[in-house]
């Protein structure tokens, strides 16, 4: 097998405004195993760009260690990208993006970076309002050391060895939600139709935008008796809404025949249109939010789709009130004033 990923594109491949086609937004090839739900993510993420019309060196993509924390490689070869070390790609990414917030910040990670060796860089990046993008491609187990429980499966899901969870499992939609964080989303990977719309949404989102996506570990826990196999997931998937992103200054028409319509205004002029599925959730109501999640929990379902969003959101920037400029671009007169602003910042601490 070759893992030399083939440069011939058919010469009529579609162009974005950009006059790039789609090809532009890929990687490497995946050597994942065949079928494994994260290629679905990283397919999601180059169509996602490839629509926003996306120049991919203004993205930088940031990763752990983990079977999701190669996916990088595999999506967006021509933007910056950073592979951490196991846990740590949220203080990577905050450094990167006080250094320079002109970027576009996108972290990938698994339930293992994240729930277990990551939990606290997860938790202090969730209320710091780190503006990125974080996606969690959540299979509740370890793939790279052979299909182990992480903290993700759900208590009573039975593994590929036969062995049953005895502990309850994290889940860190509502721990994102309980810790403040201003976007909580959450998908599979088999669902490009609403994943794509997220990741769209929560490019835009001025503040920490987290999405979780269930994606079967084909290999270790794809059987029978595990709640993140691609069977059990398409049984319990329960929708809050129909989502469409709608861009800044697009016009578009939107009808369905039943249901409620919610339009969510974005910062930047773009919205979100929700065809709300789910009966008394609000995607800006905290409370309401929470109250959805845990009654899916309580008939056994996944509950996926725009879960709570606060459109009206300060990020770290704006709340340490740093530079407009990347901090490379200031020169020596701006970062050593002198001994007089030392002596005015001393005076002011007597």
């Amino acid at each position: 097998m070759t893992y030399v990923k083939p440069k011939f594109r058919h010469p009529e491949l579609p162009k974005n405004k950009l006059g790039y086609s789609v090809d532009y937004y890929e990687g490497a090839l995946s050597t994942l195993c065949a079928g494994c739900g994260h290629d679905s993510i990283s397919a999601a993420v180059v169509q996602t760009c490839f629509e926003m019309n996306i120049e991919p060196h203004r993205l930088a993509k940031l990763s752990g260690i983990g079977c999701s924390s190669k996916t990088p490689a595999y999506f967006l070869s021509n933007s910056h990208g950073f592979n951490s070390v196991h846990g740590r790609m949220p203080s990577v990414a905050t450094g990167a993006n006080l250094a320079n917030k002109d970027l576009i910040y996108f972290g990938v990670s698994g339930d293992g970076d994240t729930a277990s060796i990551g939990m606290g860089q997860f938790v202090h990046v969730i209320r710091r309002n780190l503006n990125m993008i974080y996606i969690v491609m959540n299979n509740g187990c370890y793939g790279l050391t052979k299909g182990q429980d992480s903290a993700t499966a759900d208590e009573g899901s039975k593994n590929k060895t036969g062995h049953v969870n005895l502990f309850e499992g994290i889940d860190l939609s509502s721990l994102a939600i309980e810790l403040g964080a201003t976007f909580v989303a959450q998908s599979f990977s088999g669902d490009k139709d609403q994943l794509i719309p997220l990741i769209k949404a929560a490019i835009k989102h001025p503040g920490f935008a987290f999405i979780n996506v269930i994606s079967p570990c084909v290999t270790f826990n794809n059987n029978v008796g595990s709640t993140k196999s691609y069977d059990y997931v398409r049984e319990h998937v329960e929708a809050t809404a129909t989502i469409d992103f709608v861009p800044e200054m697009t016009e578009i028409i939107t009808s369905y025949e039943e249901g409620s319509l919610k339009t969510v205004k974005m910062h930047d002029g773009s919205s979100i249109e929700l065809h709300k599925l789910a009966k008394d959730w609000d995607p800006l109501d905290k409370i309401s939010a929470m109250n959805a999640i845990q009654h899916a929990k309580q008939k056994h379902e996944i509950l996926t789709g725009l879960l709570y969003m606060n459109p009206e959101t300060t990020e770290l920037h704006k709340l340490l009130n740093t530079s407009d400029r990347a901090l490379n671009s200031l020169k020596k007169k701006e970062l050593c004033p002198g001994s007089k602003a030392l002596v005015d910042i001393n005076a002011g601490l007597r």
